[in-house]
């Protein structure tokens, strides 16, 4: 498993967009770009991706951009992560696959899906309401504060 830069600044440009959209207010691209220091055109397409998964919606016009179409106690780092298009899989097996040689006796597949299950698991509970939470507890700060 490898996170891309995509599901990294997928990931980061996301926390952005709770802190500077608090109220529900959408933020632009190019603020987006400036607080977390990633190209406009990069975060277009990433956005992209996040709008099609039903993650955010946009506004567009003078004072328009993007904020989050669903609660983010309900938006999980792993629906980010799936929306930027990255695989959470330690390895490309698929018992199902007729072109391994090794299909019905690798004793290893069972223990490779089980890591990638607990890494799917462990990503789909955490969710970026109770990300800013943690941050805010460990700086001493409310959240609205962030």
């Amino acid at each position: 498993m490898r996170i891309t830069t995509r599901g990294r600044y997928a990931l980061r440009a996301s926390l952005a967009l709770a802190r500077l959209g608090k109220d529900g207010s959408p933020v632009s691209i190019n603020n987006l770009s400036e607080q977390e220091n990633i190209s406009s055109v990069f975060l277009e397409q990433i956005f992209f991706r996040l709008k099609k998964a039903g993650i955010v919606t946009s506004v567009r016009g003078p004072g328009g951009g993007f904020y989050f179409a669903q609660p983010l106690d309900k938006l999980t780092i792993k629906a980010i992560l799936d929306a930027a298009g990255e695989d959470l899989d330690l390895i490309n097996c698929d018992k199902s696959r007729e072109d391994c040689e090794r299909i019905g006796y690798c004793l290893t597949h069972s223990i490779w899906k089980e890591v990638a299950d607990l890494v799917n698991n462990y990503f789909r509970g955490i969710t970026i309401a109770s990300i800013l939470e943690k941050h805010a507890r460990n700086s001493g700060k409310n959240v609205k504060e962030l």
